[in-house]
């Protein structure tokens, strides 16, 4: 049975409810998932977070934790007898925050608009940042291992940077299968292959994140929406 003081809200397509899901399954915490629409969005949502309106939200008995990141950190903080999903190191854990951050505003943002962009030749310059993030992020892979010795960016286990980075890997998938073009190929990204078989293996991970197919349904429903709102605004 679900732990009724933790409930998690969502939605089944979205990256950053995936990497909620990932932190409560590693802390092996049990919790209600509450699937919201989105449209309209629930009141509960509102109510959970009137400042942006947006998911996902953690519902840890009264008190809401909004941000995907900033919850994964609550929960390693408050469940801190797991294992840890940030370094135990001060510099460590301010590297791993610097390149969560760097995974959003870098390669998040430049999928987000390769998903919404319909003209394809703005389509391909979003199409080459993602390719520029991949490279930067296989570097710092390449660092991390040899240094380390690790597997992952987070040391033997997944960590803050492999959950902010894995959670974009069905979607990276979807972007492929929909333009024609593989972004994270062997030949320029040897270690992130590995790293995204072995993270996508990991139980914690394992089974999560919906198929592609699936996600290319949603974005080819959601484009028609997009063309149906324009058409009946003009």
């Amino acid at each position: 049975m679900a732990n009724t003081s933790l409930k998690l809200l969502g939605a089944w397509f979205s990256p950053f409810v995936w990497r909620v899901k990932i932190a409560l399954n590693i802390k092996s915490l049990e919790y209600e998932n509450i699937e919201d629409t989105l449209n309209p969005k629930s009141q509960l949502l509102l109510q959970s977070n009137p400042v942006h309106q947006k998911i996902p939200v953690l519902l840890h008995g009264d008190r809401p934790i909004c941000e995907s990141r900033v919850i994964v950190e609550y929960i390693d903080e408050v469940w801190n007898s797991g294992p840890s999903i940030l370094p135990a190191d001060a510099y460590d854990r301010a590297m791993a925050r610097f390149w969560a951050a760097y995974i959003d505003d870098k390669c998040t943002v430049a999928m987000r608009n390769v998903v919404r962009e319909e003209d394809e030749e703005a389509r391909k310059s979003y199409l080459e940042e993602v390719e520029d993030a991949l490279v930067t992020m296989e570097g710092e892979l390449q660092k991390c291992c040899r240094e380390e010795g690790k597997g992952f960016f987070g040391g033997e286990k997944i960590g803050l940077v492999d959950i902010t980075f894995g959670s974009l890997l069905r979607w990276l998938s979807v972007i492929e299968t929909m333009n024609g073009r593989k972004l994270m190929i062997e030949a320029k990204h040897p270690g992130l292959v590995k790293w995204a078989e072995r993270f996508g293996s990991d139980p914690n991970v394992k089974g999560l994140m919906p198929e592609t197919e699936k996600l290319i349904e949603y974005v080819e429903a959601l484009h028609m929406r997009w063309k149906a709102a324009a058409a009946s605004a003009k």
